[in-house]
C-alpha cells in the first residue's frame, strides 16, 4: 500500500526535560544540532510522505516560525491543540485534514525510514491499523504490544511489569480515516485522551490491527542526558556525519576530535580541543585552551578560555566563564521528586545562564534559564530559573 500522508504529533512540552523546555517544546531541542522534528521530517521523506500535517501546540510559534509552510519541498498544514489533553485528542485536532490512511507519528521520537517503511508495507485494505513494533529486552519506560502469531496486535500495555514477551511500541501507526475516527473517540483516563487507549478501542471493536516487526534506529529523549545519548547514536550510526562549517573559523592550533560537529559562524580559539562527541549549533565560540568532551551545545553559546565542559548539554545563550569546570559523570540526578542514578550528565545549563568564571559545576547540576551562577562557585544539585547563586 501507499501512504503519501503523515500526521506528526508535536503539541506537548516535554516536562521532564525541564528546563530545557522552558521556552520551546521537546521536539524543537537539539538532536545533536538541528532540532528532533527535522531529523522525524528526514526520515519521512526518505520513505515517500508527499504531504505533511503538523499538530502544534505547547510552544507553536517557535515550531512554525521555524518551519514555515513546507520543508524540503513537502507541504506542511498545521493543526492546533490548543490545550494539551492527551495524544488522541492532539489526533483528532487533525482530522479535518484525513482523507486517506495516513501515517500518524510522535514528533519528539527519533525513527529513521525503515520504521516508516516497514510499517508502510505492512498495512493491507483489511486492517483498520498497524504498529511499528521493535524487539527489546525491556519496555516497561514505554508502551508494550503483545503480538499474535498471525502478526496482528492481540494487546497494548503502557509501562508494563508483568512477564509476558513484549515488542516495544515505536509510536509509528498507519491508521484508515474511519480508525482515526475511533480512536480520537475514546474516553479519557486521569483527564487524558490516549492514542493507546484509543487504538485498544479498535481492538475492543473486533477491528484487525497489524503489527510491523521492524528493527530500525528508535531514540526517545526522555530527560536532559538523553540528548547526549541521542547525538552519540546519530554520529555511531552514520545518521550524522562529522563536520566543520566553511562559514566556521577554527584556528589553526585547535584541536577536532572526531566525531563533531561544528556549525555554521563558530569560532575555536588557539589551543582548543574540540571533542570526541561534540555539537556545537550555530554562533558557538570556544575560548582559547578550552576543553570540551560528549557534549550538545546549543546556538549563541560562549565557554571562556580554560575552561573544561564534559558530558554537559547546553541551552541557547549560555555563558561558561573564564576556567569553569563541568567535571562530567556519572552522577545522580534529581528530575522533580524522582533521583535517577547512575546518569551520564556534567551539568545541564539552560537558556541565557550565565557564570562569571572559575565556577565547579559537580556532577549532575542543572541550572535553569537565565540563572546568574558569581565567580568562584560551586554548583551542585537544581539551581532555579532567574537565580542568583554566589
Amino acid at each position: 500500500m501507499t501512504v503519501r500522508s503523515a500526521i506528526v504529533l508535536a503539541a506537548g512540552e516535554g516536562v521532564r526535560l525541564r528546563p530545557l523546555t522552558r521556552h520551546r517544546p521537546k521536539p524543537m531541542l537539539p538532536a545533536a544540532t538541528k532540532p528532533i522534528l527535522e531529523h522525524v521530517f528526514d526520515e519521512l521523506i526518505e520513505a515517500g510522505i508527499e504531504r505533511l500535517t503538523m499538530v502544534v501546540g505547547y510552544g507553536r510559534t517557535s515550531v512554525q516560525s521555524h518551519f514555515g509552510s513546507s520543508y524540503r519541498d513537502v507541504p506542511i498544514e498545521y493543526a492546533i491543540q490548543n490545550k494539551q489533553l492527551g495524544s488522541a485528542h492532539a489526533l483528532e485536532a487533525a482530522l479535518p485534514t484525513v482523507d486517506e490512511p495516513s501515517l500518524v507519528v510522535n514528533g519528539d521520537q527519533l525513527i529513521d525510514a525503515s520504521i516508516v517503511q516497514d510499517t508502510i508495507d505492512r498495512h493491507d485494505e483489511g486492517a483498520a491499523g498497524t504498529i511499528g513494533v521493535i524487539a527489546a529486552s525491556d519496555v516497561t519506560a514505554y508502551g508494550g504490544v503483545i503480538v499474535d502469531s498471525d502478526r496482528t496486535v492481540a494487546e497494548l500495555v503502557e509501562n508494563p511489569t508483568d512477564d509476558r514477551s513484549y515488542r516495544l511500541n515505536a509510536g509509528v501507526y498507519v491508521l484508515e480515516p474511519d480508525a482515526i475516527d475511533i480512536v480520537t473517540a475514546v474516553d479519557p483516563r486521569d483527564g487524558e485522551y490516549s492514542l493507546v487507549d484509543g487504538l485498544s478501542l479498535l481492538l475492543e471493536r473486533g477491528k484487525t490491527v497489524n503489527a510491523a516487526e521492524t528493527g530500525g534506529m528508535w531514540i526517545d529523549a526522555t530527560y536532559p542526558w538523553d540528548l547526549l545519548e541521542v547525538a552519540e547514536t546519530l554520529f555511531d550510526t552514520g545518521t550524522i556525519e562529522n563536520a566543520v562549517s566553511p562559514s566556521a573559523q577554527v584556528h589553526e592550533s585547535a584541536t577536532i576530535v572526531e566525531p563533531a560537529i561544528v556549525s555554521p559562524d563558530c569560532v575555536i580559539g588557539p589551543g582548543a580541543v574540540v571533542g570526541p562527541y561534540v555539537s556545537l549549533g550555530h554562533n558557538v565560540t570556544i575560548g582559547p585552551n578550552a576543553t570540551l568532551e560528549n557534549s550538545v551545545v546549543d546556538s549563541d553559546t560562549r565557554i571562556g578560555p580554560n575552561a573544561t565542559v564534559l558530558d554537559c548539554v547546553t541551552g541557547r545563550g549560555v555563558e561558561i566563564g573564564v576556567g569553569s569546570t563541568v567535571i562530567g559523570g556519572p552522577s545522580d540526578v534529581r528530575v522533580g521528586r524522582t533521583v535517577h542514578e547512575g546518569q551520564r550528565l556534567g551539568a545541564l545549563l539552560a537558556d541565557r545562564t550565565t557564570d562569571e568564571g572559575g565556577v565547579t559545576y559537580a556532577p549532575g547540576t542543572i541550572v535553569g534559564s537565565e540563572a546568574t551562577i558569581h565567580a568562584g562557585t560551586t554548583v551542585r544539585g537544581s539551581v532555579e530559573s532567574e537565580t542568583e547563586v554566589r
